[in-house]
């Protein structure tokens, strides 16, 4: 319990450091960085901005305010980290549900981490940093990727190695952002998962991935039902074979009757599944041979 009282000190002194007009600290190599930079500092949330390079743009109202319960009876247990920006003005770089839910507790002053970065840093520090530590949904996660391959100029290759994952796991995150809004949101709102989502993106049809959506929600079907679904699609687009489409059909007796008849012989008639056959006629002599060629040919 001392220590902790006695770190509440030493960030207030920090604090009253920085409020100092001939001490504000800016780069590395200001006078007194070192005593701000990797330590924790209590600040005025009236000080901090918010980053809009901030990836989570959802924030749900319960958990917040069990979020903010938990601080008025414990405190922050997990500093934010902020950017300095200028004398006594700050930049949140992550840890804006603490940020917010410390607003909400009534509380002040928050302790924090104080960064000195430039703004392509804070971009990295702050996607980077959210999405390995909160819980982001998919499609949250997939533009944090987006923003640093197009803002940062990373390859999916370089994105990998910096946050840590499989490449095909941040280009399956990717391919998310190919979905209808429609269907980003409801993945947002948690109607559907990504494995939904991944299901889904297999339709390039925008109307036909609509309405395959709407099915899923509506009869909360699983992913491997909206995976059956999907295959349904596919191969209802598929060209219907020759087999398939032709008619097969039986002779019946009384046409039997009728070829045998009218070529004075036992024909034989053989017809397959897919409507063609033959018609085999037998005789016995060249003579009968040419009865039945005179009938053919009358």
């Amino acid at each position: 319990m001392a220590k902790a009282v006695k770190k509440q000190a030493l960030g207030r002194g920090l604090s009253a450091l920085l409020k100092d007009p001939s001490n504000d600290i800016k780069s590395v190599e200001d006078k007194g960085a070192e005593q701000v930079v990797g330590n924790i500092i209590e600040l005025e949330l009236d000080a901090i901005e918010v980053n809009p390079f901030q990836p989570r743009s959802n924030f749900n109202e319960e958990t917040l305010n069990e979020l903010a319960k938990s601080i008025k009876e414990l405190g922050v247990i997990q500093p934010i980290t902020v950017r300095k920006l200028d004398f006594n003005k700050y930049q949140l770089i992550s840890g804006e549900r603490r940020l917010r839910a410390s607003k909400l507790a009534g509380l002040e002053t928050i302790p924090a981490y104080i960064r000195l970065a430039n703004d392509n840093e804070s971009l990295v520090m702050a996607l980077v940093e959210n999405i390995q530590r909160h819980d982001l949904d998919p499609i949250e996660v997939a533009i944090s990727y987006q923003r640093l391959i197009d803002e940062i100029s990373l390859t999916q290759e370089e994105l990998s190695e910096r946050v840590g994952k499989k490449r095909s796991t941040i280009t399956n995150y990717l391919r998310l952002l190919k979905l209808d809004p429609i269907i980003q949101t409801g993945m947002r709102d948690g109607f559907i998962s990504m494995g939904h989502g991944r299901a889904l993106i297999n339709i390039d049809d925008a109307d036909a991935q609509s309405d395959i959506y709407h099915k899923v929600v509506t009869q909360n079907l699983s992913v491997r039902e909206t995976e059956a679904l999907v295959k349904k699609y596919h191969d209802s687009l598929k060209p219907k074979s020759s087999q398939s489409t032709s008619k097969s059909f039986e002779l019946d007796e009384e046409n039997k009757k009728t070829f045998n008849n009218f070529f004075g012989a036992k024909v034989d008639v053989k017809i397959a599944s897919n409507g063609k056959g033959k018609i085999t006629i037998p005789f016995h002599s060249e003579e009968d041979f040419n009865r039945i060629l005179k009938l053919i040919n009358n």
